[in-house]
Formats: structure tokens, C-alpha cells, sequence
């Protein structure tokens, strides 16, 4: 099953390519420019070890036609609204997984959430109930996504209005190796999203010996 990566140019969409492509997962990488994407492929490709997925460099709309169902969102917020526009004609039969935080220009210890109450809301209003929006992989950083030689060190909180949709995530991101729980239906992005700056709040502050922290969910111990 190939995914496709729109933004997969980025910090964040580089580390997810090269952990799927490990865990067996072919990606397409997705950018505006497609010689790039093929430029930045080819990078990763030399990165993974023997046995892993290929990673392959495409346009964005080259990048949604090779995937088969999956399509992660990975761009930056500012140009979230404009390249959903874009690629709206040809999401059709997909479902988009969108990772986009709105953290506030300037500061991104802080949030500013669209009209909608978050990303992933305004992702699903924009593209209609026709084509499934699914919130994931919010409080990942890139550094901890790009260090290949340690375990992604947090558990995945997903959302969205379908259900099956969130399902079929949920099994996507467990082939990273971590757990994934479904947390309702959109409007709880409200709250997911906004858990990033805070994240990134904690691990800039000199008051902890570490940095790139996530979240896990932990069961009772009795």
C-alpha cells in the first residue's frame, strides 16, 4: 500500500517517509516542485537500510494519484487552506491524514486556531463530507521522527468525523512501531493540536534536562 506525503519536503514529512519506508510502507513524496521531491527521495533513499520501502519524489498531484487510499498533509499552516484549494479536485477516494498544527506566527509556544477550532476541522469543512479528514500525528517532532536509530518515543492520538477512516489510520500509524488511540470524532483535534506548543514550550525550557519529549497514555498499574 503506497501513501502519499503532500509537504513531504519538510522536516516532519521527511521523518515519516523514512520511518514508513522502514517499517515496509512505500511513499510517495509530495511537493510543489516535483524535482525536488525526486531530489529529496533520493536523499532519504540512501538513508534507509536494506530491505525498506521505496521512497519515490513526485509533484503533489503525481504524489495523491500514486497513493492508494492514504494521504498525509504535512505542510506548514500558513499554506494549509491554499494547498487543500489545490488538491481538493483530486482527493476523491482518499483519505487525507492531516498533521498540520496552527501554532501561532512568531511563537510557536502558542496556538491560533481557524474559525473552524482547529486544522483538522477546517481541513474536513473546506474539502466536505465527501473526502474523510483525519487529525494524527500532531505531537511528533521532527527530530524524533528523523533519529532512525531510537524508537518513536510517544503514543498517537487520532480523530476525525469517520470512523472507518480513523480505523484505517490507527493501523497505519501502528506499523511505526507505536500505539495509536482513536479520540473521537473532529472537534477533538481542538484539544490535540493545541497540546503541541505545549510540548514545544517544555522541551525549549531550561528547567528540563530534555528536549523532544511527546505524550503517552498509561494504564493503571494496579
Amino acid at each position: 500500500m503506497t501513501i502519499a506525503i503532500i509537504g513531504g519536503t519538510g522536516p516532519q514529512g521527511q521523518g515519516l517517509a523514512l520511518r514508513f519506508a522502514i517499517a515496509g510502507v512505500p511513499v510517495a513524496l509530495g511537493s510543489r516542485e516535483g524535482a525536488r521531491a525526486a531530489d529529496i527521495a533520493a536523499e532519504l533513499t540512501a538513508r534507509l537500510p536494506d530491505g525498506a520501502a521505496v521512497i519515490t519524489g513526485h509533484d503533489n498531484v503525481a504524489a495523491i494519484r500514486a497513493a492508494d487510499e492514504m494521504v498525509i498533509l504535512a505542510v506548514p499552516f500558513a499554506a494549509h487552506e491554499a494547498t487543500l484549494r489545490a488538491l481538493k479536485p483530486h482527493l476523491a477516494g482518499k483519505v487525507l491524514v492531516d498533521i498540520v498544527v496552527p501554532l501561532s506566527p512568531g511563537d510557536p509556544k502558542k496556538v491560533s486556531m481557524p474559525p473552524e477550532g482547529s486544522a483538522t476541522e477546517a481541513a474536513q469543512a473546506l474539502l466536505g463530507d465527501d473526502i474523510p479528514v483525519v487529525g494524527a500525528l500532531h505531537n511528533v517532532s521532527a527530530r524524533t521522527l528523523g533519529t532512525l536509530d531510537q524508537p518513536i518515543n510517544c503514543d498517537i492520538l487520532v480523530c476525525g468525523n469517520d470512523l472507518e477512516a480513523r480505523r484505517k489510520t490507527m493501523a497505519l500509524i501502528r506499523r511505526l512501531g507505536v500505539e495509536a488511540y482513536n479520540a473521537g470524532d473532529a472537534q477533538a483535534a481542538r484539544c490535540i493540536e493545541a497540546i503541541t506548543p505545549i510540548l514545544i514550550r517544555i522541551n525549549i525550557s531550561k528547567e528540563v534536562p530534555f528536549s523532544h519529549a511527546g505524550i503517552r497514555i498509561w494504564a493503571p498499574e494496579h
